[in-house]
């Protein structure tokens, strides 16, 4: 899998991308991250890649010639591609989608910054997605979280049971996928803490009627409208 990543300032992936899981998926082949400066595209000898709104308002706005110069030089002739614009408007982001991206032959991401992208730029991408609703000072983060979540679920890089048994992949009788149940490991009594005795207890259809239980429990209480 290839991931592309539009940004004004790829020097700030540099240190997330080179440590733990995705270095070591880099370090099989098993995925390709590419950073694409913007500015490169930029208008005249000074790279301009923004202006000022048109009807006026506070911040500078990216322009829609310098972006699709950018998105059709990244974009590849492959079976499976999606062209991703990150902004707070969009469709927010889960582990269903992130399960759907890492199906992808290649995954391309366009992190805005200042005030914003020209609307028009909706026409030369697949998809508009957020984090959340909260408003970041630029798309890189955003980047970087997408890729981590997608990265990690791609075939061999990391045990196929870890990336089934979690948060937002267990599925309850409900139909829906709920929060992952409390885990427990050494030192078995901490402070007067004792770990679960079913957990201790070698009954493992036990064990995993009493896991269903609390990760629904857990889910209830803390993420209902996950519950529906």
């Amino acid at each position: 899998m290839k991931i592309s990543i539009l940004t004004l300032f790829p020097e700030m992936f540099y240190g997330p991308f080179d440590h733990s899981i995705i270095k070591i998926a880099k370090e099989k082949k098993l995925v390709e991250i590419n950073f694409v400066n913007i500015r490169d595209f930029g208008i005249g000898k000074h790279k301009i890649v923004d202006d000022t709104p048109y009807g006026g308002g506070a911040g500078m706005v990216m322009r829609i010639d310098v972006l699709e110069k950018a998105i059709k030089k990244t974009s590849e002739k492959v079976a499976k591609q999606k062209i991703v614009l990150l902004d707070p408007r969009g469709e927010r982001f889960n582990q269903k989608k992130a399960i759907e991206f890492s199906k992808l032959d290649h995954l391309v991401l366009i992190a805005g910054h200042y005030e914003g992208f020209d609307e028009r730029v909706v026409d030369y991408v697949d998809e508009v997605i957020s984090i959340g609703d909260y408003v970041l000072t630029g798309g890189e983060i955003p980047a970087m979280v997408i890729s981590d979540s997608v990265v990690r679920l791609i075939p061999d890089v990391i045990k196929n049971m870890s990336t089934r048994n979690e948060s937002f992949s267990i599925y309850s009788d409900y139909g829906s996928s709920i929060l992952e149940y409390p885990q427990y490991t050494k030192p078995q009594i901490y402070k007067k803490s004792k770990v679960p005795e079913v957990l201790l207890s070698g009954d493992h259809k036990e064990i995993d009627r009493w896991r269903k239980e609390t990760a629904l429990k857990h889910t209830k209480k803390t993420r209902p409208d996950l519950l529906g």
